[in-house]
């Protein structure tokens, strides 16, 4: 089962007041949602967005059988659209907003939709477990997407030094094949990076997929989109706790943040990362990192 990083400090981060109204933008099995739950009691409003359907029915069930559970809302809907969220639900605003950013244990190893290069899955990486024939996946952008625009991506969204490399190998490859698993393309990786590269500690293939996952879900528009709508969501004094796992989206936070200093306070000025003990029992919580401001 997924662990949540940084558990106690984001909830309490959130500065929770029993009965509030909250939202957590990316529940996946109820993780974090579970614990908000508790803390606002019966009185209380919870709203759940999630992607993933299969994710969100499993949290339903956790999350609706512990003792005085507050009102539930369970939406299928990505995060970028909390405003039409709330309006459909005739709430006007909430006390806090929580977003995990990283992909759960269940995605990267039990989902089969090609997010770890760990497994030999399709290529598809989208966060929607039943994505529609117009939504975009993983095997359109190695296919299909031309040579600038693969490496403009992987270097944007994943910082990756060999991305011109990496981007003329799969254009050259997808000529005599279509690139169709996580395997080919661990493979195409692998014949293009130096052997320093492919034996560090970090696999040599994490920023090319990270990069691409990105562009499948549009996920800094979505983060970018999710930021620009707190002050129209948030009460006075409500709160909004952002956990990241990489430069991309950290650097996307730091500076929303800032652009927002009129009207909100930074809670922390500087990230809080999970404790010694934390990372030990759960390694991938090592990269991850915790920002919260205030509105006032």
């Amino acid at each position: 089962m997924h662990v949540p990083v940084l558990l106690n400090e984001s909830i309490e981060g959130l500065n929770i007041s029993p009965g509030g109204v909250y939202v957590d933008c990316t529940t996946n099995r109820g993780g974090h949602s579970i614990e908000i739950a508790k803390a606002i009691g019966h009185t209380g409003t919870l709203i759940c967005l999630d992607l993933d359907q299969e994710a969100l029915k499993a949290a339903e069930e956790r999350i609706s059988s512990i003792p005085n559970a507050p009102k539930l809302h369970f939406v299928h809907s990505n995060f970028r659209s909390l405003k039409d969220v709330l309006k459909n639900l005739s709430i006007e605003r909430v006390n806090g907003v929580l977003a995990d950013l990283g992909l759960s244990s269940e995605e990267l190893d039990i989902s089969k939709r090609g997010f770890s290069f760990r497994f030999d899955e399709k290529l598809q990486m989208t966060f929607n477990s039943h994505p529609g024939e117009e939504d975009i996946k993983a095997e359109d952008i190695v296919n299909d997407w031309s040579e600038e625009s693969i490496a403009d991506i992987l270097y944007g969204f994943a910082d990756e030094r060999y991305s011109r490399k990496i981007a003329k190998g799969i254009v050259e490859s997808r000529k005599e094949k279509r690139i169709l698993t996580t395997q080919q393309l661990v493979d195409i990786i692998s014949r293009l990076v130096p052997p320093s590269y492919r034996h560090k500690k970090t696999h040599f293939a994490t920023k090319t997929f990270q990069a691409i996952r990105m562009a499948v879900n549009d996920e800094v528009g979505s983060l970018t989109e999710l930021i620009d709508s707190l002050e129209d969501v948030l009460v006075s004094g409500g709160r909004a706790c952002f956990i990241t796992f990489h430069s991309t989206e950290d650097r996307i936070v730091k500076q929303k943040f800032r652009a927002l200093k009129d009207s909100f306070v930074l809670v922390n000025k500087k990230a809080i990362v999970p404790k010694k003990e934390e990372i030990i029992n759960n390694p991938r919580a090592r990269s991850s990192q915790l920002r919260i401001i205030e509105k006032v």
